[in-house]
């Protein structure tokens, strides 16, 4: 048997191209249009370097830390994402994964796994929304995930519908019938592993979203009825960010900020964290990567609320430039997916290890003991490197502060 260990997460995701049948790997690819965004998440990571020291390196690796009210082991959280039918166990082969390794879990709303499955598996869970439906209906998915034990809510609610990718999109079927089973076919056979585990389960992947329902057990739309109930939902106002603020009395992430002005909105509404991200080039194409707009958001409003980024996170050395940038954390999302499709629960393991050991490295090499000190002195910035959307990054009447600072005082 190989050996099932993987050096980094691109080798999870070699190892998942191999394993997944290609319209389900497509999937997870994903992008939109000409996938700019999806290139320059990855890119801009690339463009920014470290000023790593010759003596007096950092002896100690303090990673931990506490985002939205959880005491984490490193600065990384779980982002969620849509129907993880990689694997059988999807979202809670997930959920135990960051349980053993000591950081949080972000639930989708179009999860395939239900939430009170994912919270038994792993009680640090933020359950995520869209804005789908009437006011009643949100209230209803939120009071479920509360009864549930979800420890916080993300509200994801900027979404373009973009759709139309250059290279082509996978077909995926509304639900596993005849003629899904008939055009999937012949990619299922030539990936007989993951038929295989699926095989094991006695049951086939499941396209349907269980936490779209007030009540656990209640029949659940299949994600392409969940989606098309999205679209046909009015687009949120900052009213309603308002408004669902005021109905979750815990921690609370508005995520897709891209803009200083959208921040200092966010600021307004009463938010806990913000999460600076572009949904990973899913969404609206020619968006700059995450990291680009990271510094003026964090300068804007870093020292009022909690800042994280999403977007390009590879490697523990991405996660210690995001910080070193303004953020308190980051959350990941495609690398936990490869490690998922590669191994299951022991991958996604095997990718937060990978990231915890590579930002520890970094630490030791800038001479950082704690991921608190990192600073933009650790970093080689490139002139017109960042992005600054949305109106002027500090307020006149504010004193920049250092991220160092920022999460010393937090």
């Amino acid at each position: 048997m190989a050996n099932p260990w993987f050096e980094s997460v691109a080798e999870a995701q070699r190892r998942a191209r191999k394993r997944l049948p290609k319209g389900v790997y497509g999937a997870l690819v994903a992008g939109s249009e000409r996938g700019l965004t999806l290139e320059d998440n990855l890119a801009a990571f690339a463009e920014l370097g470290f000023a790593p020291h010759t003596a007096g390196l950092a002896n100690e690796r303090n990673t931990g830390i506490t985002v939205m009210g959880q005491s984490l082991s490193m600065p990384v959280l779980i982002s969620p994402t849509g129907v993880q039918a990689v694997h059988p166990d999807g979202e809670v082969a997930v959920a135990r994964a960051a349980a053993a390794r000591g950081i949080a879990m972000g639930l989708s709303s179009f999860a395939s796994k239900p939430i009170e499955q994912v919270v038994a598996a792993n009680p640090q869970t933020f359950f995520q929304v869209y804005w789908v439906g009437t006011r009643e209906e949100m209230l209803a998915r939120m009071e479920r995930a509360r009864r549930a034990g979800a420890v916080g809510l993300i509200a994801t609610l900027d979404w373009s519908f973009a759709y139309g990718r250059d290279w082509g999109s996978p077909y995926i079927p509304e639900r596993i019938d005849f003629e899904a089973a008939r055009r999937y076919a012949p990619q299922v056979l030539a990936r007989p592993r993951w038929l295989w585990d699926f095989a094991r389960t006695r049951k086939l992947p499941d396209l349907t979203v269980p936490n779209m329902v007030a009540t656990p057990g209640e029949p659940a739309p299949t994600f392409f009825a969940a989606y098309g109930m999205w679209m046909q939902s009015p687009m949120p106002t900052w009213e309603d960010v308002a408004w669902l603020r005021e109905q979750w009395d815990g921690p609370f992430m508005l995520k897709g900020v891209m803009r200083v002005d959208d921040a200092k909105r966010a600021v307004d509404t009463g938010v806990t964290a913000i999460s600076v991200s572009n949904h990973g080039g899913n969404n609206l194409d020619g968006t700059p990567a995450s990291i680009r707009a990271l510094p003026a958001i964090a300068d804007a409003v870093g020292d009022r609320i909690e800042v994280l980024l999403d977007g390009g996170i590879r490697r523990g050395g991405d996660v210690a430039k995001a910080l070193a940038l303004g953020a308190r954390a980051v959350m990941i999302g495609r690398a936990y997916l490869w490690g998922l499709a590669a191994n299951g629960q022991a991958g996604v393991e095997n990718v937060l290890d990978l990231i915890r050991d590579g930002l520890g490295s970094a630490m030791v090499g800038l001479g950082r003991p704690s991921v608190a000190e990192l600073s933009r002195e650790d970093l080689v910035v490139p002139p017109g490197f960042e992005r600054q959307l949305g109106g002027t990054a500090v307020d006149s009447a504010l004193e920049p502060v250092s991220p160092s600072r920022r999460r010393r005082e937090a």
